[in-house]
């Protein structure tokens, strides 16, 4: 198969619409082939560190002093978790990488609103191969059973087929690929589907949630906690944004729906505590309140992580041993890294974060021949359901290329 090929099968699924970005290839042909053993270790990985994110979330709802003292919320975010009961989770996608000292390192997690799921499946369809494994045959059926799993747990009066609504940003072309690949999920299973912005949500007489005037039962979430909530710059320095305000009118409607257990929010808003990347310098700094299975599991698979205040101005941020992350930054936006970056860039980083927004992780070097590979692990339900992977030649971002992952025994 040639690339032009491969475009025209892409496209011809009416879901990803362009093989190009910036007029390079956003795919690669040859597949990545992984050992069932090693596909198994990743996905342990990744299923252990989502164990220690769901008590992570425990021990903050049960000391919710830790919002304001080493989080620093804003107003709506804690109210967004707060509302939440604790609950954070559907599905996420965690970065996973194999290093040059046979180690696996999860550099942070998607627990908001994870995406790649039509690249990863549709991929791997299109470029299956004989006698070899596609570990995202059972993403479909995985996750639409999660979904509604989720709506038979959350509300009162179920229906036989319940309505979608499916809520993100309008206005940004990056993961339509990914909501149409839903909506034609939940359509095949009879369930009707309507789409919109959180500015399209409404209440109609019965006071029941509404997107496009359309009562709904389910809320798939795909726009951004930190979006609901109101919007700062990490940066002191950083421009204000064109719409800082928190969405407040459409935000108490949903949590209210929720609480009369009218609808089912996926994923909760509880994802605005875990989507945090303080969470990973939550966990070693306050290791001794995991579980020693967690405990294990953090110092194993996640890098020493710390926040940017404890540690600004000490010795131990050596540029080339760290990164540097902000706390809602997402697909290499907000990411600095220390070894790939003049030392006036990393000091004028420094300089310019707000120390009670980022993290600071310690470098590791990723097995690459001339990129760097991100295994992102889907974890649905707690349970890895899939593989999205994408190489580059630094951080992870929009430009990386997507590649199928198929396994062999």
């Amino acid at each position: 198969m040639t690339y032009n090929e491969l475009a025209d099968a892409l496209l011809k699924t009416g879901i990803i619409s362009d093989a190009w970005l910036n007029g390079a290839e956003r795919f690669r042909l040859e597949p990545i082939i992984l050992s069932k053993k090693t596909y198994d270790a990743l996905c342990l990985a990744a299923e252990a560190i989502g164990k220690a994110y769901n008590e992570l979330a425990q021990i903050v709802w049960n000391n919710p002093s830790y919002l304001d003292d080493f989080f620093h919320l804003t107003p709506f975010q804690k109210l967004m978790w707060l509302s939440s009961g604790g609950a954070w989770h559907t599905i996420a996608r965690l970065d996973v990488f194999l290093t040059t000292d046979e180690r696996i390192q999860i550099c942070e997690m998607n627990s908001d609103t994870p995406s790649g799921e039509a690249e990863a499946v549709l991929l791997n369809q299109i470029l299956q191969q004989e006698n070899l494994l596609n570990p995202n045959e059972q993403f479909e059926n995985a996750f639409c059973e999660a979904v509604l799993r989720c709506y038979r747990q959350s509300v009162a009066e179920l229906k036989p087929l319940p309505t979608v609504g499916i809520v993100y940003p309008t206005d940004l072309p990056e993961d339509l690929s990914m909501i149409e690949l839903y909506r034609r999920w939940f359509e095949s299973r009879g369930m009707k589907v309507v789409l919109g912005s959180p500015r399209n949500l409404g209440r109609s007489a019965q006071g029941k949630i509404t997107l496009f005037e359309t009562e709904i039962d389910i809320v798939y979430r795909h726009y951004k906690t930190d979006w609901w909530g109101e919007r700062e710059s990490a940066w002191l320095d950083g421009e204000p944004f064109e719409d800082p305000d928190p969405l407040a009118t459409e935000l108490v409607w949903l949590i209210e729906a929720e609480k009369s257990k009218q609808i089912a929010i996926i994923n909760p808003f509880g994802a605005v505590l875990t989507q945090n990347k303080l969470t990973m310098a939550f966990m070693w700094k306050y290791l001794d309140l995991f579980s020693a299975e967690n405990q294990t599991a953090i110092r194993a698979y996640i890098p020493e992580t710390l926040r940017l205040i404890d540690v600004l101005g000490k010795a131990v941020l050596k540029k080339n041993e760290w990164v540097l992350k902000s706390d809602y930054g997402c697909e290499g936006d907000e990411v600095i890294i220390g070894n790939h970056v003049s030392e006036e860039i990393w000091n004028a980083s420094l300089e310019k974060a707000n120390p009670n927004r980022w993290i600071v992780q310690r470098y590791f070097d990723a097995i690459k021949d001339d990129a760097n590979t991100n295994y992102g692990i889907y974890l649905v339900g707690g349970r890895a359901s899939g593989i999205f992977t994408r190489i580059s030649k630094q951080a992870t971002d929009y430009n990386a290329q997507c590649v199928a992952t198929f396994l062999k025994d």
